[in-house]
C-alpha cells in the first residue's frame, strides 16, 4: 500500500478548521478539484472529467476521531482510504491529509504510484488553501 500525506498550519483554532470541515463536507471535497460531489447517507460519489474520461469514484465516510475519515467502496483503487485530522500547534492548527491506496482495477497496471501521489498531493493543498481562505 503507498501513502502521502501532506500537513499545514493554518491561522486559526483546531476547533474552527474542524467546524468549517464538518459544516459543508461536499464544499471541502470539490476544493481538492473533483467536478460533482454527490452524497446519499454516509456514500459520496465525486467525479472528475480528465479530457474525455471521467473518473468516478464512491467514498464511504467512517465514524472516527479523525476530522473527516473515508473509504473507497467503488473506483480505481484496489484499496483507498483517506483521512484528515487537526491538531493544536504554535501558530494555530495542524491539519494532516493522509491517503493510503492500492491501484486495482483496469487502469491498475497503467498508473504509477508516483502519478497518484503527485495528484493527491495536489488536491491536499487545495483543500488546504481553500481552509485557509474561508478562515482568514
Amino acid at each position: 500500500m503507498a501513502t502521502v500525506t501532506a500537513t499545514r498550519t493554518i491561522a486559526a483554532s483546531p476547533d474552527a478548521v474542524r467546524s468549517l470541515i464538518h459544516a459543508d463536507v461536499p464544499a471541502f471535497i470539490r476544493a481538492s478539484g473533483f467536478d460533482a460531489v454527490t452524497v446519499e447517507g454516509e456514500a459520496y460519489t465525486v467525479s472528475r472529467t480528465i479530457g474525455v474520461a471521467t473518473l468516478e469514484l464512491t467514498l464511504t465516510r467512517i465514524e472516527s476521531e479523525h476530522v473527516l475519515e473515508f473509504e473507497q467502496t467503488e473506483g480505481i483503487f484496489e484499496d483507498m482510504w483517506t483521512c484528515y485530522r487537526v491538531q493544536s500547534a504554535p501558530e494555530g492548527a495542524e491539519l494532516v491529509a493522509t491517503t493510503e491506496f492500492t491501484l486495482g482495477g483496469v487502469l491498475g497496471p497503467v498508473l504509477d504510484n508516483s502519478l497518484i501521489k503527485t495528484q493527491r498531493t495536489g488536491e491536499f493543498t487545495d483543500q488546504f488553501d481553500y481552509v485557509e481562505r474561508e478562515l482568514t
